[in-house]
């Protein structure tokens, strides 16, 4: 047992024990207080941890960066008339989730799924039936749904007319699109531009994939802008913080060159002849003889630039970027070259049929041959062997000379993507005189326009050129201006009227073999060319088949106004009509309309509407494209049900006429017609018109390219 001094002293000890921890445990809480103090007052002071600047920090998380999207740059044709242009199209979803509400308490979800079903149906294609199905998932209930094709490429209209209803949860999310309001329409010059989204800004923009589209995407895109705003954790705007904007850029506009009127009736005629012998491909293209200015150009195959339909066989623009072995149109720059160079006798003769070269033999297309004639005749006749001796006579380095100075084996700097500059077997003999009647060199279109031009414009070689002048969207100001440009002079301008006498001779005289191009009230020029095609292993491809055919015609010839240069590979023969005649239903109609629409630019022209109901589609369009009306086809039938204005009607060119085919109807686009014009189609589908205002159509409740049906109604406002 303890004693009491012993106890006494164990509560002194005790004592003092729980001083010194309370003593220690204060001085650990002020040190700590102290030293979360100095942090704090460093980091409100100098607004710094680790290295990161919590005001840089605090302003990015309440700041929101808004892209300004930039408006692309609308492509025209010569008279300013739009081949492609944006638009905004819009989807729409629904949102289901119930916890979505607003600040207000209001609900952000479809609150009325059978109005809102109701609504949707009204004016999108979709059924009351088929909308509520999907705004009433049987699974476990989704965030939001969409509506499949029904709910996409909604127009502006469309769009505020929905959002009237004051529908909750009915949302949109906005799309630039890119509109080409011909369809086929020279549609690999013209090119296509899609949506391609930004992988480190995110953001979506029309990018350029092939013709003017990407050579000039730079111009055309503009650039995007943006808005910074600082917003509280509410999203509201917090005050007394300035805005930094910088606007959007839209991008440039580009003319080019091609008539309207002259390209749709090319695309006929192209057309037609497809479907006649289905060729493996066929160019053609109508250029200003005196400036290098492309007029029109097209090709098969293509596409359709509006729904893109047939473009994963048509991405290579055979203007540039195809190589062909150019057979005996290339006859045409060697009469030029000899001539030009003085070993150019017409008078003299040759024995035609065979021609031996080094033991290799040089063939007509008429083995055997005409006997003795003179190089004149020969000419017209196509004679290879002709060709042969003219270049035996001109001498390897003098024809390679005057082969380069009309600029084949290089790039016209046409500005086209991926433009081929040819290529040439030079290195023997035989090869050498191949080339004098096309085989063994290939070339590309721009270089067969180029090169004829120095013909046609009388020794003075023009590059070709498609675009006239690049503007400004915002004041319509020119940027830059184009206009023709002197590219060479390979031969003087007696050689270049010599040459086109001879080309006359292959159209008017008895022996000549393009008498199918005469042209009543115009004197042509014009040579015909047939070349074998490559197989792809260094040698030719054989059967019936196996040909390229072309022609290069001049018109009128003494004086041309225009060249025209058509090619077409293997078709399919039946035997009923000849390659030329079928290369002579493209020249013929389209450059007689060009010459006539030169000579009467400011003369109203009124022709009698033909009667086309019950004939074949292709037939109809090409008759009323003949005859200089603008056509617009109502569905994609083989056939024609009705036409307005009917039969007998007399109508100014360039006038709407309409033709309902037997199948498909398609909404075409209206914006810009007149009130009339939308009338008459209305009148003749069996469309419900409801209109206000007057004058031109900038709106439509009907989507382009959407399915149409009697009784349907169309919303359409005139400005």
């Amino acid at each position: 047992m303890k004693e009491p001094s012993d106890r006494s002293a164990d509560k002194l000890n005790a004592r003092k024990s729980r001083k010194i921890v309370g003593i220690s445990l204060f001085l650990a809480f002020f040190l700590l207080f102290a030293f979360l103090g100095s942090r704090l007052l460093v980091i409100a002071v100098g607004k710094n941890v680790k290295n990161v600047n919590l005001n840089d920090r605090a302003e990015k998380l309440y700041t929101q960066t808004q892209t300004l999207k930039a408006k692309r740059g609308s492509i025209y044709d010569a008279n300013g008339n739009p081949i492609a242009e944006d638009t905004s199209t819009y989807s729409l979803y629904a949102v289901l989730d119930k916890q979505q509400k607003g600040l207000n308490g209001k609900p952000l979800y479809v609150v009325n799924k059978t109005k809102t079903a109701r609504v949707l149906a009204k004016y999108l294609p979709i059924t009351e039936k088929k909308a509520l199905k999907i705004l009433s998932p049987k699974d476990k209930q989704p965030f939001q749904v969409e509506f499949g094709s029904a709910g996409t490429n909604i127009s502006l209209l469309t769009k505020k007319k929905i959002e009237a209803a004051k529908l909750p949860g009915i949302d949109f999310v906005q799309k630039q699109a890119r509109l080409y309001p011909n369809g086929v329409f020279s549609s690999n010059l013209i090119g296509v531009a899609v949506s391609e989204t930004n992988k480190k800004t995110g953001t979506a923009n029309l990018v350029g994939q092939m013709g003017i589209e990407k050579a000039f995407n730079k111009t055309l895109a503009g650039q995007n802008g943006f808005k910074n705003a600082q917003y509280d954790v509410y999203g509201y705007k917090l005050p007394g913080k300035q805005q930094k904007e910088k606007p959007a850029k839209n991008g440039n506009n580009i003319y080019t060159t091609i008539d309207s009127r002259i390209q749709t009736l090319l695309e006929s005629e192209m057309n037609s002849v497809q479907s006649q012998v289905h060729p493996a491909g066929m160019n053609a293209v109508l250029m200003d003889a005196k400036t290098g200015k492309i007029v029109a150009a097209s090709q098969r195959p293509t596409f359709n630039a509006a729904t893109l339909k047939g473009i994963g066989s048509a991405w290579t623009n055979t203007l540039s970027s195809d190589m062909y072995e150019p057979g005996s149109t290339m006859k045409v720059f060697t009469l030029s070259s000899a001539i030009n160079s003085g070993h150019y006798n017409g008078t003299d003769t040759y024995e035609s049929g065979r021609y031996s070269i080094d033991g290799k033999i040089v063939p007509d297309w008429n083995p055997a041959g005409w006997g003795y004639i003179t190089y004149n005749k020969g000419f017209a006749l196509s004679s290879n062997v002709a060709m042969a001796h003219l270049e035996q006579q001109m001498g390897p380095k003098t024809w390679k000379k005057y082969i380069k100075r009309f600029g084949f084996l290089k790039s016209t700097n046409s500005g086209l993507p991926g433009e081929l500059t040819g290529r040439i077997q030079f290195n023997y003999p035989i090869e050498q005189a191949d080339t004098s009647f096309g085989q063994g060199i290939e070339v590309t279109t721009l270089q067969m326009m180029q090169a004829l031009s120095a013909v046609s414009n009388n020794g003075t070689m023009m590059k070709p050129y498609f675009i006239s002048k690049i503007t400004n969207p915002a004041n319509n100001k020119t940027i830059k201006q184009y206009g023709k440009q002197v590219v060479g002079h390979p031969i003087t301008a007696a050689t270049a009227k010599a040459v086109r006498k001879h080309m006359q001779d292959v159209v008017y005289k008895s022996y000549g073999i393009g008498a199918d191009y005469k042209i009543k009230g115009y004197r042509v020029a014009a040579k015909t060319g047939t070349a074998q095609v490559s197989n792809g292993m260094g040698g030719y491809a054989s059967g019936d088949d196996s040909y390229l055919y072309s022609v290069a015609g001049m018109v009128p010839a003494n004086n041309p106004r225009y060249v025209m240069f058509i090619t077409m590979k293997q078709p399919k023969l039946t035997g009923t009509k000849t390659a030329t005649q079928l290369l002579a239903e493209i020249f013929k109609p389209v450059i007689t309309r060009a010459l006539q629409n030169s000579n009467t630019k400011q003369a109203t022209v009124k022709r009698q509407v033909p009667t086309v109901t019950y004939q074949t589609t292709t037939y109809a369009k090409r008759v009323m494209n003949e005859k200089g009306f603008n056509v617009v086809t109502i569905g994609s039938g083989d056939s024609i049900l009705k036409q307005s204005p009917s039969a007998g009607t007399t109508q100014a060119e360039q006038k709407r006429v309409f033709l309902l085919t037997n199948k498909d109807w398609k909404m075409p686009r209206i914006i810009g017609w007149s009130k009339a014009d939308v009338e008459k189609f209305c009148s003749l589908t069996g469309l419900k018109l409801e209109s206000t205002g007057s004058g031109y159509a900038d709106s439509q409740s009907i989507n382009f390219e959407k399915s149409i049906d009697t009784g349907d109604v169309l919303k359409v406002n005139f400005e």
